[in-house]
């Protein structure tokens, strides 16, 4: 799978995907993470991507042409099933639309800063819009690393164990149950006996109903 991410701040993006899970899933080649500056499409001598608004207001709008001949030039060289813009007002990310994009093969997500891009953009080739939540940031860079960690980790091979991706919060609908590890007593706080039982039908009954209890008390919208 193939991500070309349009930025004109790339160094932000080099860390999230230089370590752990990204940096394997690399390495493995089962996905591949291309970064690109959007000042190397700028037109005009001081590679600005920016200007004044039409209308008047505060801040400045990303230009059309950069990001248009990005987008064409990548498009011109395979097919995308997706062109994803990270926005405030986009569709809000979760564990449904993150399965869904997992099973793709290409995708460009394009990086907004200062005020926003030119709506023609938007219009004429975005197919989908994600915020990761009701904030702004001062650009799409970490969210599009967001959305690529939420992406990357749900493709076969990518984990260790195949089923931690499928126990996670929200793949049921439900937030995932209390976990524990060694030492099964600690300053007096044990470990729930179940989990110390051998009896694996209990074990996930007793998951099952943590699960539900804690989705009800931190996030009951989600049993609606």
């Amino acid at each position: 799978m193939r991500f070309d991410i349009i930025t004109v701040l790339p160094g932000l993006l080099e860390s999230p995907f230089a370590h752990s899970i990204l940096q394997r899933a690399q390495k493995k080649g089962l996905t591949e993470i291309v970064v690109h500056n959007l000042r190397d499409y700028s037109t005009n001598k001081h590679k600005s991507v920016d200007d004044y608004p039409y209308g008047g207001g505060s801040g400045m709008v990303m230009m059309v042409e950069p990001f248009a001949l990005c987008i064409e030039k990548l498009q011109s060289e395979r097919t995308y099933d997706e062109v994803i813009f990270m926005t405030p007002d986009g569709q809000t990310l979760n564990q449904t639309i993150a399965n869904h994009l997992s099973s793709k093969k290409n995708i460009i997500i394009l990086c907004g800063h200062y005020k926003g891009i030119d709506q023609r953009i938007r219009d004429l080739y975005v197919t989908k819009e994600l915020s990761i939540g009701d904030y702004v940031l001062s650009g799409g860079e970490l969210p599009a690393a967001v959305l690529v960690d939420a992406i990357v980790r749900l493709i076969p091979g990518v984990l260790s164990d195949e089923t931690s991706a499928l126990s996670d919060s929200f793949q049921g609908e439900l937030l995932d149950a209390p976990v524990y590890t060694r030492p099964a007593d600690w300053r007096g706080n044990k470990v729930p006996d179940i989990l110390l039982s051998g009896n694996q039908a209990k074990i996930d009954e007793w998951r099952d109903e943590q699960a539900l209890q804690r989705t009800k008390e931190r996030r009951p919208d989600l049993l609606r």
